[in-house]
């Protein structure tokens, strides 16, 4: 869990075959069928091929997960600022097309995933999601309590992200940690990472309790901000504790509470005063947290009916519209059901 993104500016076409090189080496990697490469061979080409014919530049963000043993994962993002659709729904059936061609770049995609989504405005842009998973089971991630989903990317040209997440769930409630890691690079990495190992590890379900804990464990790191959010299903209240800078913000509908953490470093300096803040859980909620690589300015208004769509998109929409460009940049939307 919390493995980071890749990602790759798309700018010409003839920069295409090697990003459709590295991810097919990266899949047969992870363990898939010969079959499975060949579709997301032709999904990685269908978006990137639409984004030189329809937009001229976008990003592609993509990564290989392995959630359940035997089992591999294939995510990918395509992100655009073009002249988007007013249409999506449309544009994805077979033979719809608006430059001439055959018009089955978007019927592919959808065909050939095990779960996809478009997400388009006009005179925004476009996020196309394929998820493609070895052995076609239900949608990914579907829970009886809360879906997660996260995006993290480090800075560009790092060679690894300082942000991260975990995520444990027990049969009392569902354990949520969210961290930065000082700087960024292999050290932040590090230093999320024995953050994260702990999470894990430890049976403390009290935020407070984790963090302090956590905050002995990884001392000899360069250590990190982190928030560590708790529901807790006995209570149906979600409990939050934040070092740091990580926003942290609960979505009911469009109403929104933000919770204000505490100044320090985990690992440096806490404070002595540490304690939770509790939301009342409620039905379609969504608790959203982000690094500071993402500007803390966003507002979800702008983005109409984003709350139909999986959180993936919500968070690509977040990523595109905010993200600094000079760190890390990480979003986690944790959606009650």
């Amino acid at each position: 869990m919390g493995k980071a993104f890749s990602n790759y500016r798309i700018e010409e076409r003839s920069f295409i075959s090697y990003i459709k090189r590295e991810i097919h080496m990266e899949v047969s990697r992870a363990g898939f069928s010969e079959k499975k490469i060949a579709a997301i061979d032709l999904i990685v080409s269908e978006m990137t091929s639409n984004i030189i014919k329809h937009v001229g530049s976008g990003e592609l963000l993509y990564r290989c997960v392995e959630m359940e043993k035997g089992n591999p994962e294939f995510e990918v993002l395509c992100i655009d600022k073009g002249p988007g659709m007013a249409d999506p729904t449309r544009m994805r059936k077979d033979g719809v097309s608006t430059t001439g061609t055959l018009g089955q770049g978007l019927g592919a995609i959808e065909r050939l995933s095990t779960f996809s989504q478009v997400y388009s405005l006009p005179r925004w842009g476009t996020i196309v999601y394929s998820h493609v998973k070895m052995k076609e089971k239900e949608p990914p991630g579907k829970t009886s309590d809360v879906e997660i989903r996260a995006l993290c990317v480090s800075k560009p040209r790092e060679v690894a992200c300082g942000d991260g997440y975990r995520v444990k769930r027990t049969m009392g409630d569902v354990r949520i940690f969210f961290g930065d890691g000082l700087g960024h690079g292999l050290d932040a990495k590090a230093a999320v990472d024995s953050a994260g190992d702990f999470f894990l590890a430890t049976p403390e379900s009290d935020p407070v309790g984790i963090i302090r804990q956590m905050h002995e464990k990884v001392r000899r790191t360069r250590g990190l901000v982190a928030a560590v959010a708790v529901l807790d299903k006995a209570s149906s209240e979600w409990r939050i504790c934040g070092v740091g800078n990580i926003s942290v913000r609960v979505y009911t509908g469009l109403q929104v509470k933000n919770y204000m953490s505490f100044n320090g470093t985990v690992g440096l300096n806490i404070p002595t005063s540490l304690k939770n803040s509790t939301f009342p859980l409620e039905k379609n909620q969504h608790l959203i947290m982000s690094s500071d690589g993402i500007t803390s300015r966003w507002n979800l208004n702008q983005y109409p009916s984003i709350f139909k769509y999986d959180s993936t998109i919500l968070a690509a929409a977040l990523y595109r519209d905010n993200l600094r460009g000079n760190d890390d940049a990480s979003i986690l939307v944790a959606k009650a059901s």
